[in-house]
């Protein structure tokens, strides 16, 4: 299966088939050495071997989606508005994966259901 290099906002660059990352440098803002540090992701990303690497199971998938809901949520979102805005990142980093993006669909409801029957 071919992978590629995503965006993810809090990690940096990271691969659609695998849990390789190449973490974001703090206090990167100079365009020159954004465009390096691009360079340099991109080069390790071609090195990497993605069985080195494996994808967590899907108990951990699940917790991951919780985890990012619960960023958007600590900036002042609101819950379902947050279930949305990291579905349509899922949707953006695995555009080619419709399984990945229908369990991030079955996570959302479970979350919304948790947090309904939480306050309810």
């Amino acid at each position: 299966m071919p992978r590629w290099m995503v965006w993810t906002t809090d990690q940096g660059w990271a691969c659609s088939q695998c849990e390789w990352r190449c973490a974001l440098p703090s206090l990167l803002t100079d365009e020159e050495a954004k465009s390096a540090f691009d360079r340099l992701a991109a080069a390790k990303f071609r090195d990497h071997y993605c069985p080195d690497f494996p994808k967590p199971s899907g108990s951990d998938a699940a917790g991951e989606f919780t985890n990012r809901v619960r960023k958007h949520i600590s900036h002042g979102y609101k819950p379902k508005d947050a279930v949305q805005i990291v579905l349509d990142e899922i949707q953006l980093e695995h555009q080619h994966n419709p399984g990945i993006m229908k369990q991030a669909r079955a996570d959302a409801e479970e979350f919304l259901r948790r947090l309904r029957q939480e306050f309810s």
